[in-house]
């Protein structure tokens, strides 16, 4: 052995060092390591660093104290090596871009550079796979320069690798086979890096400063890596992640703190959002081919599942992590709408097919629900979800309406102090409000107009094992709200109330009707005392309307509704409240109908209302006041065609007449002047056509006959569509209501002159669009017919002539027709000379 060490060993070559045996290495380790490490720190040559890497880890590695190796190998080794490897990857950039297969000089140094990065990622690879080798158990704060240093390595190495196409121009294939080997290295370092991870235990007695931070320095510094690698492997990115949540969750106790949650959440959505949208477009583009691939299918499942691996993840780090999820809230939400929007029956949705759908619902979308369970006690995400100031994009307003829906569907399940944080308003800060769900459920509904309007459908099913049915947005919203309502907890019915009364007054007619219908379940699933309560409020409420305004419209509209669902007693209640004998009352029961009560309080009822408005009438009649007083009469006689409309058999003959009576009088005082300059007196004529109508058999035909010359007057100066509807009404009352000639003329006398050109003016309003096409398409024919000449127009009345003598004409064809058919009777040889004396008799007018 002597003669072995003629050279002390601390001046052996390098050369000779690394064909020592194991034993010698052992034993020299205390007088060689020094050396070796003062060369690797002080060296110039990469080739000489890696050479004295490699011979440190497979000569003298192994026969280090494990306690100790941080201290005497790591610490002082690694952060030259992470430098040189910088180094490295710096010269390898800035030369890349000189690369060609002339410049074999360049070619060569790239080359060279590549390998040397390769041998150093061997090398700490032997690191690793010592360590893991020699222990069970590791304690990171022994070796916590390992992984640090290595997953730097490796980001760089994948990095560089990712932008090969740019960083290279073109001249890729010179070095592809040296950038594959440095990959795979780096893939197999990560690997066997994560084996090590995976024996780490986080000592939590030790300086939250020490262990703890360093195990969260590893855990972003693979997150980093996975962003990096979502595009060039599938499968290793989908294992970065799954290890990253597995020591999340195992060093939970100690890291929950330090971890940094939001970009954790953050990444994840991210990564879902893109494997999601990679789907559709798979989808889209199986569906758009005729020819179904293989490739393409087995591609669809496989990014399908990657989506459900990534949502699963998801599912479990928010669960496990929720109260550190504050500041991701946001992001979560985003998620829930972005998924939804490019989904069906979304119209920004992706173009695929049924089956398609119905596969990404049963694999992934069935995890989104789950995960707004969890989210649903936490209170920063209701926050979020129920700012009152949230404004999205036309494309998440109908997803975010299907979110409310589900959250809406859990809350039953939920706690009383849970239902209370969601359907409560709240101020949250200076700057931000809360509104409460119901609010909220209206308000989001009112958004998706262009769904409601198409409409779009969505599944459902309807019972419970039954088959789904496609219902519209209006009914799954309408019948997941009335479920809601049955199951809201009594100390919530304020805030219900208040919501359904708001939305009812909204100035959206959709919203107001969803409002309605609500309001009308309630009505009836609720007790009698609580809809008699509502019909009180509601009625309290049209009383106090300042005048006529979409508001009073849809209370009077609700009112209507919910008088139907009162029980009889509650009914007389209601009656007695607001007796039709005192006229101020006749507000409400114009909007009342009547065949919501039981015939015999009908009767009573209507007798009243018809007895208390033609006394209005009459008290308005018989009074000095002006014309300008007349609108105070309008909700009198609106109360009274209701009687008309839904109760007019309990009126007797005494009764109509008075009804009668004050109508004619009313109308007497109407000119075309005043109805055409006063918008109330408008009403006022729509209010009594009607009225007069319905008493049409037994009207004075001279009135009738002012009524319609007035109509006629009046449909000349365009009125509101509110009248002309009012003159249709009353036109289509006439029926074959006889006439006398008499009363005729002036006004349905129609000249036979007058009826050409009103026939005329109608044939080019009504040819007008097709005259254009028809000119058109005679100019394309090829056979173009020879020009007619032009008939000399002939003179009014001898079109009329002509006209006459051509039915003339006509009717002894006909009869002409007839006696071939069958004998004629007696009388026509008789009527027949008649009329040849009348004949005769024109004949010398002729001459």
């Amino acid at each position: 052995m002597s003669q072995e060490r003629a050279v002390p060993a601390s001046a052996v070559p390098l050369e000779e060092l690394s064909s020592w045996p194991e034993e010698l290495c052992r034993r020299e380790l205390p007088s060689v390591l020094p050396r070796l490490l003062s060369m690797y720190q002080h060296s110039d040559s990469w080739i000489e660093h890696i050479q004295i890497l490699k011979i440190i880890v497979e000569m003298f590695l192994p026969h280090m104290n494990h306690l100790t190796l941080e201290q005497t190998f790591f610490s002082q080794v690694l952060p030259k090596t992470v430098r040189l490897f910088d180094d490295m990857m710096y010269e390898l950039t800035s030369q890349a871009r000189g690369l060609s297969s002339q410049n074999l000089e360049i070619q060569t140094t790239l080359r060279n550079i590549l390998q040397t990065m390769v041998q150093l990622l061997g090398a700490l690879t032997g690191c690793v796979q010592h360590v893991c080798a020699t222990q069970e158990s590791i304690i990171l704060e022994n070796i916590h320069s390992l992984p640090s240093s290595v997953l730097h390595v490796i980001k760089s190495t994948f990095v560089h690798c990712k932008n090969s196409e740019s960083v290279y121009s073109g001249r890729l294939h010179l070095v592809s086979d040296l950038l594959q080997a440095l990959f795979k290295e780096a893939y197999s370092l990560q690997k066997q890096l994560m084996e090590l991870l995976d024996m780490v235990c986080v000592d939590p007695l030790i300086d939250e400063n020490d262990d703890i931070l360093n195990m969260v320095v590893v855990i972003h510094s693979l997150l980093d890596i996975c962003s990096v690698i979502s595009s060039m492997d599938h499968a290793f990115h989908a294992n970065t992640w799954k290890f990253i949540i597995k020591q999340s969750l195992k060093h939970q106790s100690v890291i929950k703190s330090q971890l940094k949650h939001k970009d954790i959440i953050t990444s994840l959505c991210e990564d879902i959002l893109f494997s999601f949208h990679s789907c559709l477009q798979l989808g889209e583009q199986m569906t758009q081919s005729d020819a179904q691939d293989n490739t393409d299918c087995r591609l669809f499942q496989k990014t399908l599942k990657l989506c459900r691996f990534f949502a699963n993840s998801l599912l479990h780090y928010t669960k496990e992590f929720l109260p550190f999820l504050s500041d991701s809230c946001c992001t979560l939400h985003q998620l829930y709408l972005q998924v939804h929007s490019k989904f069906p029956p979304s119209l920004y949705a992706a173009g695929i097919s049924k089956a398609q759908q119905e596969e990404i619902a049963g694999a992934f979308l069935v995890t989104l629900d789950p995960l707004v369970t969890q989210l649903l006690k936490f209170q920063p995400f209701v926050e979020v979800v129920l700012d009152s100031k949230l404004e999205l994009p036309c494309e998440l307003q109908f997803p975010q309406c299907l979110l409310l829906v589900v959250i809406m569907d859990e809350l039953p399940s939920q706690p009383e102090d849970v239902q209370t944080l969601w359907c409560t308003e709240s101020q949250v800060s200076e700057a931000t409000t809360r509104v409460s769900l119901l609010k909220a459920i209206f308000s989001s509904f009112e958004q998706c107009s262009g769904e409601l309007s198409l409409p779009v459908h969505l599944q459902e099913v309807k019972s419970k094992g039954q088959t789904e049915v496609a219902v519209t947005l209006y009914q799954h919203v309408c019948v997941h709200l009335c479920t809601f309502i049955a199951s809201l907890h009594p100390s919530l019915f304020p805030e219900l109330d208040t919501a359904l009364l708001n939305a009812v007054l909204s100035a959206n007619m959709i919203t107001s009707l969803l409002a309605m219908d609500a309001w009308c379940f309630l009505a009836r699933y609720g007790t009698a005392e609580l809809c008699a309560h509502h019909v009180t409020i509601v009625a309290h409420l049209i009383k106090s309307c300042p005048g006529e305004c979409h508001q009073l419209t849809s209370l009077s509209v609700l009112l209507r509704r919910l008088f139907f669902f009162m029980t009889p007693p509650q009914q007389v209640e209601f009656i007695q409240k607001f007796s039709p004998k005192e006229a101020e009352n006749l507000l409400l029961w114009q909007y009342i109908s009547f065949q919501a009560l039981p015939a015999e309080l009908r009767k009573q009822t209507a007798l009243e209302v018809s007895r208390s408005g033609t006394a209005e009438c009459r008290k308005w009649l018989s009074s000095s006041r002006s014309l300008g007083e007349l609108e105070s009469l309008n909700p009198v006689l609106s109360a009274l065609l209701a009687v008309c409309n839904s109760a007019s058999e309990a009126l007797d003959i005494g009764q109509q007449t008075a009804v009668k009576e004050v109508g004619s009088q009313l109308w007497a005082l109407l000119n075309i002047k005043l109805v055409t300059g006063q918008p109330y007196v408008q009403q006022t004529l729509s209010l009594l056509l009607p009225l007069l109508g319905f008493f049409i058999q037994t009207l004075d035909p001279q009135l009738i006959s002012q009524v319609i010359t007035l109509q006629t007057s009046l449909l000349k100066s365009e009125p509101p569509d509110h009248v002309r509807l009012a003159v249709l009404d009353f036109l289509s009352s006439l029926g074959k209501l006889f006439i006398p000639q008499a009363i005729q003329t002036g006004f349905v006398d129609e000249t036979a002159a007058a009826r050409v050109e009103r026939v005329k003016q109608e044939k080019g309003t009504f040819w007008a669009p097709f005259a254009k096409v028809t000119v058109e398409e005679a100019e394309k024919s090829s056979l173009q017919p020879s020009a007619k000449r032009a008939r000399h127009e002939l003179p009014l009345e001898e079109e009329e002539y002509r006209s006459a003598l051509q039915a003339a004409t006509a009717a002894l064809e006909a009869i002409e027709s007839l006696l071939q058919k069958s004998p004629p009777p007696d009388w026509l040889l008789t009527k027949m000379e008649t009329l040849q004396e009348r004949i005769d008799k024109l004949k010398h007018h002729v001459f």
